[in-house]
């Protein structure tokens, strides 16, 4: 096992521990949800096989689905992100395209593509995950509004990891 093969499974291990130690705790007016699980499968590098992806993507969501007995409901949308990123990674290419091994993070490629890389994807994520969750659209404001409520305390956490583990060098 080489080591970057090392660093993504520690780094998953982190990522799901977090969740479910932390940020499961962590509600914000009973709206705002954190679900940094996501930025795992965000951040893994481009390269990622899509069936690869996809079955992270599964397992992780599974287990974080363990942790709060919802039957499935993280693990369909984080495979529903794993599915769309590899898309969405090619939809967006910069003009001199990706640098071999690197991730698509914050410090690779700047914070206006981390943004535009980062919000449809979380985005649709919270999207299917709430209205899943509420069974349809019969709550439809309430439940944009933890749409959007989660997306922006998701977002503000993984910018805050992403500028926390910032490369000084670069």
């Amino acid at each position: 096992m080489n080591r970057s093969a090392i660093f993504i499974v520690i780094s998953f291990v982190v990522y799901l521990l977090a969740q479910v130690m932390l940020f499961r705790q962590l509600v914000l007016f009973n709206t705002a949800f954190c679900f940094l699980y996501v930025a795992f499968v965000l951040m893994l590098p481009i390269e990622t096989n899509n069936l690869a992806l996809m079955l992270i993507a599964f397992v992780l969501g599974f287990l974080v689905d363990v942790f709060y007995d919802s039957l499935g409901l993280h693990a369909m949308s984080l495979v529903l992100i794993a599915y769309l990123r590899n898309y969405w990674l090619v939809t967006i290419t910069p003009q001199g395209g990706y640098d071999a091994g690197e991730g698509p993070t914050l410090a690779a490629n700047g914070l206006q593509w981390f943004l535009v890389y980062t919000l449809p994807l979380l985005f649709i994520h919270h999207f299917v995950l709430f209205f899943t969750e509420a069974g349809g659209f019969r709550v439809f404001w309430f439940t944009m509004s933890k749409v959007m409520s989660s997306l922006l305390f998701t977002l503000f956490v993984v910018l805050f990891l992403q500028y926390f583990s910032f490369d000084r060098r670069r």
